[in-house]
Order: C-alpha cells, then structure tokens, then sequence
C-alpha cells in the first residue's frame, strides 16, 4: 500500500525522474509565498545536476484565494495537453491576473485549446486536485507552501541556500540547522511532536517566523 510520499503515476515531476532526492511541495497558484518560492525551486532542481526533482501537489486555500481552485484545474487541463509545467510557471508569474479569461489567454499562449481549460470542460480534473489534498490532510499540511525534502518537513522561509542544507542534512540523517524537523521521516513521531508542540506557547520571535512565510497556517 502506497503512502502520501509516494510519488504517483499522476504526479507532475519536475527534474530527473530518477533523482535521488524528491522535494515534494504543496502550493496554491495564488498564494504569494508559493509564487516567490516557485522560481527558488526551479533554480534549486535546474542548478542539481539530476540529483534533485519537484513533485507539486495542490493544495488550494479556496476560501481565501477565490482563484486557486480554478488555476489548479487549468494546470491538470494543461497538463493533459502535455504542458503542465508550461502553465505552472505562466500561473506563478501573472498572480494577479487568474480569472477564466486570463486562464484561457495563457492556454492560448502556450498552444493549447483554450476551451478546455475553465469551465466545464476543465472539471473532471477536479478528481486529481482532490487525491492531492487529500495527501496533504494525512500530513497535517499547515499551509503554503509546504515543502517535504525526502519525507522531512521543511520549515523556514524556502531559500536557495537553506534548501540545499537541508537537501545534505536528508541524505545524512536530520540537522538541527538544516531547516528539517527531526524524525518527519518517521511520520508517527512528528505528528506526535507537532500535537505536542501546538499545546505549548511559541516563543514571539517563532510565532513570527511561522507566520510570515505561508498562506494559511
């Protein structure tokens, strides 16, 4: 039985499908967090010389970006036509600018039917936006984005720098430095201590950190 860090048959990779180390991301296409740490992902796969690929899953904040469920769709629409990491970038890169039309206009511009990319035509991919959240409800996923290196939660802001620590702590077991919480390999062990730790006050200065890069957490 395949668990949610397993990568899937319908998951988007980017990267070297057999890279040694897969940092799996959760994101929304509206969340401004996940947009300035979109490009520090690509930089981080392209600069790994196949030793590290991306898997992106959706997890759309619906209730706050009215927009991210309908850009998830036009992504799987998109990538049905062979062009989903075309489109992820195009939604990364124009935010601000995700209603039907705007989808459409990207279709467009990546030379793809724009029919089928809102609306109806765009809904059966609902069921892949769905089997992504669902991934993320059985790991607790806090908001966005959340990054995994290799079954280990990433925390702190995504930077270049702390991503590449924390990709050398994975392969050498958990560093307190490394921006991994210890043991999320063992998914048991960091659910546990993640129950523990919301029973306790943070500290003003982790509150903050915590608060100021993700969509809602």
């Amino acid at each position: 039985m395949s668990g949610p860090f397993d990568v899937r048959p319908e998951d988007h990779v980017y990267g070297s499908p057999d890279a040694p180390v897969t940092v799996l991301e959760y994101g929304d296409y509206e969340c401004p967090y996940c947009g300035a740490a979109a490009p520090v992902l690509k930089a981080l796969v392209d600069g790994s010389d196949g030793g590290v690929r991306l898997v992106f899953r959706h997890w759309p904040l619906a209730d706050v970006h009215p927009y991210a469920l309908t850009a998830a769709l036009a992504a799987e629409a998109a990538g049905a036509q062979g062009a989903y990491w075309e489109m992820h970038e195009h939604l990364f890169g124009h935010q601000d600018r995700l209603a039907d039309a705007d989808l459409a206009g990207y279709a467009v511009e990546l030379g793809l039917d724009p029919s089928r990319v809102t609306g109806e035509a765009a809904q059966p991919y609902g069921d892949k936006v769905v089997a992504d959240f669902e991934t993320g409800v059985e790991l607790e996923v806090p908001g966005t984005p959340t990054l995994f290196v290799d079954g280990q939660l990433f925390s702190g802001r995504p930077d270049l720098a702390s991503l590449r620590r924390a990709i050398g702590a994975a392969g050498q077991g958990s560093d307190p430095d490394a921006g991994l919480d210890p043991g999320a390999r063992g998914k048991r062990r960091w659910l546990v201590g993640r129950r523990r730790a919301e029973r306790e006050p943070l500290a003003q200065g982790a509150q903050e950190d915590g608060a100021d890069h993700r969509c809602g957490q």
